[in-house]
């Protein structure tokens, strides 16, 4: 995925910004805000920012037809360096993601990544854009730098009341012991946690985002009790876990991600079955703090983290990406972001919106971005869910999640199959992905 900004922002989206932006140092915090967001999604490099007007407009029309809560970066995914020498500061880009944002009615969440080179031995004035280089981390001597840097963001934007701290431990792996330095990290997190919260007690700070890489379950190297059939989170990243859940200062919310494949790209028993990972890694989570958790990014098909996908059909997509959203919930989660939201190119089978082609018109909001608000609205948190009760020949391979008014059903076959749900016959498609009123 890229990096940096890569292209100028439209004229029509710059003017439509101006009054907003006019507003970014000036805005005010409401009331304590709610550790629980619901379901939304992450701005990335092209993300409503890719300096056609067509575009411009498709995104703010998908984004604006509901709330969401929508995650940016203060540097990368969209975002140029904040601070490029030390007490000069750049936020033009971020003002703009900011406050499409505000203007689209969702709830702002920033994610404190990355740092400034200078911050971790580069040069002043002078940006690295490499993937390699981005994601350094601040050196120990400067954690109080880029703690200021937050708190410095946090005043910027009074009305933005999450923040999540780093993404991935990015930088944090220690080569040396071959595992994640979880205590450099965890002084990262209690300096920048402290800023902010000098800034307004009432903000809410989250951690570790860890990525709950997992093995293949033949793995036994670094292989962990919390496994399945779609095999073994690596227990470092759970060590790395534990020590920043013990010797963190505070936290208002519990940040992971993860794919539901295993190391190597490989899905577990099958795509739809590698879906429970996500329920197996809320539960130990939920067994070890009773903070409100998050996913900040969560994949179903091998290579969509960076961009390159397989040859799901769009209707097989949808129906695992809906699968994981279910074993999510299912593993108490009630916050989540999805990742990747727009391509440059317009050729993206799995984002919220296209990227407008030269000569055709802006083309219709794809189904991802309706399951999301549809789910968004059927489980926002503090709803309570269940599995509904599903018999016949096929109800192995039909997933469900009931709440007292719906019922989300969800075909792992390629295949017609017919199947009682809670009482009522149901013939659902090959992938389909059905939503059934549960109040009759």
């Amino acid at each position: 995925m890229g990096w940096r900004v890569g292209a100028v922002l439209s004229v029509v989206l710059s003017l439509a910004l101006l009054v907003s932006l006019c507003g970014s140092r000036s805005g005010t915090r409401g009331a304590t805000a709610d550790a629980s967001l619901g379901w939304g999604m992450t701005h990335t490099q092209y993300s409503a920012a890719d300096g056609d007007p067509s575009t411009v407009d498709t995104a703010v029309r998908a984004l604006s037809a509901q709330s969401l809560p929508q995650n940016q970066h203060i540097m990368g995914w969209g975002a140029d360096n904040p601070e490029p020498s030390p007490g000069h500061y750049d936020f033009a880009s971020l003002d703009e993601r900011i406050d499409l944002i505000r203007r689209t009615g969702g709830t702002p969440v920033i994610t404190l990544c990355c740092a400034p080179d200078w911050m971790k031995g580069g040069s002043p004035g002078r940006t690295d854009w490499s993937r390699r280089a981005l994601e350094t981390a601040p050196s120990p001597d400067h954690y109080d730098d880029f703690a200021a840097l937050a708190a410095k963001v946090a005043e910027r934007y009074p009305d933005v009341r999450h923040y999540i701290v780093w993404n991935e431990l990015k930088g944090f792996f220690d080569d040396s012991r071959k595992r994640w330095d979880h205590v450099g990290y965890t002084d990262l997190y209690n300096r920048v946690h402290r800023a902010l919260k000098k800034v307004d007690e009432k903000i809410l700070v989250g951690g570790p985002y860890l990525d709950m890489d997992s093995f293949a379950p033949a793995h036994r190297r670094y292989a962990s009790s919390l496994s399945g059939p779609w095999g073994s989170v690596d227990r470092r990243v759970l060590e790395a876990f534990e020590y920043w859940n013990v010797h963190k200062v505070g936290a208002d919310f519990v940040v992971v991600d993860g794919s539901s494949s295993s190391r190597g790209g490989r899905v577990l028993p099958d795509e739809f079955r590698a879906t429970d990972k996500f329920t197996a890694v809320g539960r130990w989570l939920r067994q070890r703090t009773s903070l409100p958790l998050w996913w900040a990014e969560y994949y179903v098909e091998p290579g969509a983290e960076d961009g390159r996908l397989g040859h799901w059909t769009a209707r097989h997509r949808l129906a695992v990406e809906a699968a994981a959203m279910m074993a999510i919930a299912a593993g108490g989660a009630e916050t989540a972001f999805f990742w990747n939201p727009q391509r440059r190119d317009g050729r993206c089978a799995a984002c919220l919106w296209p990227s407008a082609e030269p000569g055709r018109d802006a083309p219709e909001t794809p189904p991802i971005m309706d399951l999301i608000r549809r789910f968004g609205v059927t489980f926002p948190p503090g709803t309570a869910h269940r599995p509904a009760r599903v018999t016949g020949a096929d109800a192995s391979a039909v997933r469900t999640l009931a709440s007292d008014t719906t019922v989300l059903v969800v075909n792992t076959l390629d295949r017609t199959v017919e199947v009682t749900v809670d009482g009522r016959s149901v013939t659902l498609d090959g992938y389909q992905v059905r939503w059934l009123d549960n109040r009759t």
